[in-house]
């Protein structure tokens, strides 16, 4: 994680005491010029702007899985892809992966003399190590009719969503504490937060291609999908006059 440097700007500003010092003034004279100034003209603030960048790994993974067969009848084939179609689908029950995670799609057409049918199975895995051993079980005990594809690694909407939270959060956090540091090089109090305003949010997939041509390993796949965001933050604070306590006599 990474933290680009925070930019601090404090300003001290005359208090509306030092401004009008006329006594001869009417109170009704110094109150029309006070309204006339923006309503914090005369506040004694710190802004700071505050970077964050944070990454997040996968935490989905699409695997399909494809039955193809090829008979001169049509129930053969029809009962040559269903049975491999019903062992897929009993191995995922028993590996507990969730029915609405499973889609199966079939297909059947005729060539000539033959019947080809094929049906694929597109199975999202939330937990990585349920997915390899699912992918073993299923090259280890069917054919070669069946493939097992590799994993296909996304991030669900739900990980983004809070990647792109903590992200602005940690900026937040940020920007906060050098407001406090340069508080106490000023010898001043950080006060309460008057504006926040988040002035830019970017994402990106690190990109790792493997340009050497070795296959990789599952979990250099996954660390090829990192998806990385960063923030920048403006915040206003107060800036309050820090009293030292006196001794009593």
């Amino acid at each position: 994680m990474a933290h680009s440097p925070s930019r601090v700007f404090a300003t001290l500003l005359p208090t509306a005491e030092d401004v009008y010092k006329d006594e001869n003034e009417s109170v009704f004279h110094r109150t029309g010029k006070q309204n006339t100034l923006h309503p914090q003209s005369n506040a004694r603030v710190v802004e700071v702007t505050g970077c964050a960048e944070l990454s997040c790994i996968p935490d989905r993974a699409t695997v399909t899985i494809t039955v193809r067969n090829s008979k001169e009848n049509v129930n053969d084939v029809t009962n040559s892809v269903t049975r491999r179609l019903d062992y897929i689908l009993q191995t995922l029950r028993q590996n507990d992966v969730k029915k609405e995670n499973i889609t199966v799609a079939k297909h059947l057409e005729r060539e000539e003399e033959l019947f080809h049918m094929q049906a694929e199975v597109h199975v999202v895995f939330s937990n990585f190590e349920t997915m390899q051993c699912v992918r073993s079980v299923l090259i280890e005990k069917l054919d070669k009719s069946v493939c097992v594809g590799n994993p296909h690694y996304t991030h669900s909407a739900e990980s983004l969503n809070l990647l792109r939270r903590r992200v602005c959060l940690e900026a937040v956090d940020n920007a906060r504490l050098k407001a406090s540091e340069a508080c106490c090089i000023l010898g001043q109090a950080l006060g309460r937060p008057l504006l926040l305003r988040e002035e830019e949010s970017r994402e990106w997939t690190n990109g790792q291609n493997d340009i050497t041509g070795t296959p990789q390993t599952l979990h250099q796949k996954a660390g090829a999908t990192v998806v990385s965001a960063s923030s920048r933050v403006f915040v206003t604070f107060e800036l309050r006059p820090k009293y030292k306590n006196r001794r009593k006599l």
